[in-house]
């Protein structure tokens, strides 16, 4: 891993993630954050903590809700800040390197960029520019980049989700997010690859609504930092991780396989398939857990 000086010593690029970034936001409730934040230190990143106060007016509004606070929470900071903004919850485990891996958006037009996924779940991709950017679909706020202006338009799908769902509702949120903002003209982006792993325990309340419980990165850049709390709270904890991380490889081969990644009809309609189905091949084309 590269430390603070080494990355300094490197000319800014705007093709790299910790030369693009203003402000690194965490989402915390009572998690621990300090070995998150020391790892994005040593890349380059000096974050701020948002952590939900304790409100007892909340006590019975949907996890989905009180998450959705949260992110608002960051979403708000956002408006403030003329550089995009990084947002990683709690649970995210970077990969080693994670500063210098390159932007999955073109870094230097912003304009109309919404969001900039760096977990993926669920992806889907619906176009791939000349300079190997993907446009598409994910769900889960694990980590992801959003501008100034697309964090206006995100707090304007929080005040929707208020009024029309209701706080004490489970909503899926945040799979909304990509058609809604593309609505607004904004372009959303997936990674080639993810730049770290969904470390935390599994959501009941997704699987009392037959959702799946559990998410995890299909295919990462490299190595993790450090090893993901559902691996540390196991007694072979790296055997738990190499499985964890074989049965997510499965799926989003499986994905793949199945036409969830690139839709058939996307493939149809587009100028370039083979361009979209190299992009989907090069990135399962690795041994990396």
């Amino acid at each position: 891993m590269k430390g603070i000086g080494a990355v300094m010593e490197q000319p800014p690029s705007p093709n790299r993630l910790g030369d693009r970034i203003g402000k690194v936001l965490i989402i915390a409730y009572k998690e621990s954050t300090d070995l998150l934040e020391k790892t994005l230190r040593e890349e380059g990143l000096t974050a701020e903590v948002v952590r939900q106060e304790e409100n007892p007016a909340m006590q019975d509004f949907s996890p989905s809700y009180r998450c959705l606070l949260n992110h608002r929470s960051a979403w708000e900071k956002a408006l403030n800040e003329p550089q995009p903004t990084l947002i990683v919850e709690a649970d995210f485990v970077p990969v080693r390197g994670f500063g210098q891996l390159p932007l999955s958006y073109p870094g230097d037009r912003t304009e109309a960029l919404g969001i900039a996924w760096l977990y993926t779940c669920a992806p889907q991709i619906y176009s791939v520019s000349q300079d190997g950017y993907a446009q598409g679909f994910s769900t889960a706020m694990v980590a992801y980049i959003i501008t100034n202006h697309s964090a206006k338009y995100l707090i304007q799908l929080a005040e929707r989700i208020k009024n029309e769902i209701g706080p004490k509702n489970y909503s899926a949120w945040d799979s909304e997010i990509d058609a809604f903002l593309r609505q607004h003209k904004f372009k959303n982006y997936v990674p080639f690859r993810n730049y770290g792993e969904h470390g935390g325990r599994p959501n009941p309340e997704h699987s009392k609504h037959q959702l799946s419980c559990s998410h995890r990165a299909d295919v990462l850049y490299g190595k993790l930092a450090f090893l993901p709390l559902y691996a540390c709270e196991a007694r072979e904890g790296t055997v738990k991780l190499l499985e964890v991380r074989l049965k997510a490889r499965i799926k989003g081969i499986g994905r793949l396989v199945m036409g969830r990644y690139i839709r058939l009809a996307i493939l149809k309609r587009s100028s370039v398939p083979g361009r979209l189905l190299s992009f989907a091949l090069r990135r399962h084309l690795t041994l990396r857990l």
